[in-house]
């Protein structure tokens, strides 16, 4: 060996002990906080609110850094001022030595929510043109009066230069990004509200997130990948709570389908949009109520030609249209005739009730069209498809949007597909690799991958829905409750059992130790209903920002927070308005359900992320002749 290899080599070893050095001592920093939320459904203020204030994480910590230096009053000025820099500083006009007190103070939170991170990290997340001040004012380990000064001078030239406004939205924005360090987000980000785009626009700015899918984000995907009958119902939910608006953001334009509707319709009270409608006109309601009839008798056709072609999907019950009396004014349903209100049967045929007119399949077709051309809608439902999952397993813990289909005996269902039996963990391995065919493969619309999409929005072994059966068409058509009732899957029963959610969390290869994370369902506390469940085992969180859940909840939803030194839900009180919350600093007050309080504070190596560090520390150590690092505790 030359002396420049001998070199080399040496370089080269010194190199891997300093990255051993590196990754152990990053395994002992206290764990990073998560924060969990589900079920946005469009409610774009309410959610950018919770993002924005943690949870009610900064509240506390802004609490716990100036509990015996500021009143209740000056905490809640100053955590406005994290979560909304750009809205306060616009209309708030500032003293010189308000401007320094403000800077300060936000300082100070800075360096106290990013204790928990290395410098390299924190580094990394300054902006660039304000890196060498942050790290000056950071890390302020002086405590002599050599340096009072200096940090006092920066400051000082901020105000001077006229870049105190700007300076204080960055590090609001530094508060924001600290105090939680990655987002779970368990489904349901569109439908019913009126902002799921912003949502969007929202979480792809986001540092470091995963997605659960929801039934609602499927359809949006499946609509997308070419399913006629998952853009029905995205069409039909987005008419069903009027909200056009959303359509004309995606460039998406309904002229066809509103020509249609009102060519063939006429009003209707079970079709007139539901909800918030105060922004829309007589005459836009009138085209809405149209366009939603229209759009409904499409989607009832074109999922009956799907339920014919897929005898394994077992969904023949939902062939409604052939059981229609001649005058169209009576459904048999399992020998009993129910009478039925507010039809619009005009454009289903007796000899094919299930066969598109020519009008219909030309404005579907323009609308699929329109869709799969949309840019931004594009961004988005790769976002989704890229970040989202069907389950995830992070940190011991299991997180899922909706079921894992069972039998009331406990055990997972077994469903047939493709002459395949899947059940449990390995049926949602399957449904994944459907959402991925379907979406490789948008100009294919009657393949088996397309079909499961939309099955997984309204089929009886999806994990998504839960259900046996969906009533859309009877709780349009009927006022008889007997037929409007969807029975649930035995899983919502089974969820409360702590045996049942140990076999869960060991059939996704977890431990007992483990917590099953679950939306979906609004926990209706009005009633009583508790969101933590099976000895703890199961925590359901939806997050109940839609508003017509609002009233069956009582509440705006829960959310979970798991940090160094607690797991804990926050039952959140409903939101009014982003404008009400500043000009009052009505904050979404959080309630507090403790779930688990640790004896000894988490640490990264107790994370997916610390077990990954250390095993490249074992490797590294191995690689270069020394022996794995011994189990010690390092107080």
């Amino acid at each position: 060996m030359t002396q420049a290899q001998a070199t080399s080599s040496q370089d080269q070893r010194m190199d891997a002990l300093i990255e051993i050095i590196n990754l152990e001592a990053i395994q002992q920093l206290p764990k990073a906080t998560e924060h969990f939320i589900s079920d946005l459904h469009g409610e774009f203020e309410a959610f950018d609110h919770i993002l924005r204030n943690c949870s009610g994480v900064i509240s506390l910590k802004v609490n716990e850094l100036f509990d015996n230096q500021l009143t209740e009053a000056e905490q809640k000025e100053l955590c406005f001022y994290i979560y909304y820099p750009e809205d306060l500083l616009a209309t708030v006009e500032k003293s010189n030595a308000e401007w320094y007190q403000l800077l300060d103070h936000l300082v100070q939170v800075t360096r106290f929510v990013s204790t928990k991170y290395t410098r390299s990290k924190v580094r990394k997340a300054l902006p660039q043109a304000y890196a060498y001040i942050l790290e000056e004012l950071l890390y302020q380990y002086d405590e002599t009066d050599n340096k009072e000064e200096y940090y006092k001078s920066i400051y000082v030239t901020i105000v001077d230069l006229d870049l105190a406004n700007n300076f204080a939205i960055v590090l609001a924005n530094l508060i924001q990004r600290f105090v939680v360090d990655h987002l779970h987000v368990l489904g349901d980000i569109y439908d019913r509200g009126p902002d799921p785009d912003k949502i969007m626009d929202k979480l792809m700015d986001v540092p470091s997130l995963d997605i659960q899918l929801g039934n609602h984000d499927v359809i949006w995907i499946g609509a997308y990948s070419g399913s006629i009958a998952c853009l029905c119902n995205v069409l039909r939910i987005t008419l069903r709570y009027g909200h056009t608006e959303l359509m004309d953001k995606y460039g998406i334009d309904l002229s066809r389908l509103a020509k249609y509707g009102e060519r063939y319709y006429v009003d209707n009270p079970a079709f007139r949009p539901k909800g918030d409608t105060l922004h829309l006109t007589e005459d836009e309601t009138l085209d809405i109520t149209r366009m939603h009839q229209a759009i409904s008798i499409m989607q009832f056709k074109i999922e009956g030609e799907i339920i014919k072609r897929r005898p394994e999907f077992n969904m023949e019950s939902r062939l409604l249209f052939d059981k229609l009396s001649a005058d169209r004014q009576t459904l048999t349903v399992n020998g009993k005739d129910y009478p039925l209100d507010n039809t619009c049967f005009q454009k289903v045929y007796e000899e094919d009730p299930y066969e598109l007119t020519l009008g219909e399949e030309l404005v579907l077709r323009d609308l699929l069209h329109q869709f799969q051309s949309s840019e931004n809608l594009k961004q988005h439902i790769d976002f989704l498809v890229r970040e989202g999952t069907l389950y995830l397993t992070y940190n011991e813990n299991l997180l899922f949007h909706g079921c894992i289909p069972c039998t009331p005996e406990g055990e997972f269902l077994e469903a047939t597909f493709e002459g395949q039996q899947y059940k449990g963990r390995a049926l949602m391995d399957y449904f994944t690799e459907a959402i991925h065919k379907a979406y490789d493969q948008p100009t294919v619309y009657d393949d088996y991958a397309t079909d499961l999409v939309w099955y997984l929005w309204c089929g009886e072994a999806s994990n998504l829905f839960g259900k046996k059966t969906m009533k859309t068409f009877e709780r349009y058509f009927s006022s008889d409750k007997e037929l409007h009732y969807e029975a649930k899957n035995a899983y919502y029963k089974l969820r409360s059992d702590e045996a049942f959610c140990i076999k869960l969390l060991q059939e996704f290869g977890l431990t007992a130790d483990g917590y099953i994370i679950n939306g979906h369902t609004p926990v209706k506390t009005i009633k009583g209903e508790l969101p933590i469940k099976a000895s703890g085992k199961m925590l359901v969180i939806d997050g109940g920002l839609a508003k017509p859940y609002q009233k069956e909840t009582g509440i705006a939803g829960y959310t979970l927070v798991d940090n160094s030194h607690e797991v804990y839900l926050v039952a959140h009180q409903p939101f009014t308005t982003k404008e009400d919350a500043i000009a009052n600093y009505r904050d979404i007050l959080p309630t507090q359900e403790i779930v688990a309080k640790r004896d000894k504070r988490a640490k990264v190596l107790n994370t997916d992320i610390g077990k990954g560090l250390g095993q490249q520390a074992n490797r590294l150590r191995f690689s270069w002749g020394h022996d794995e690092r011994p189990e010690i505790e390092i107080d």
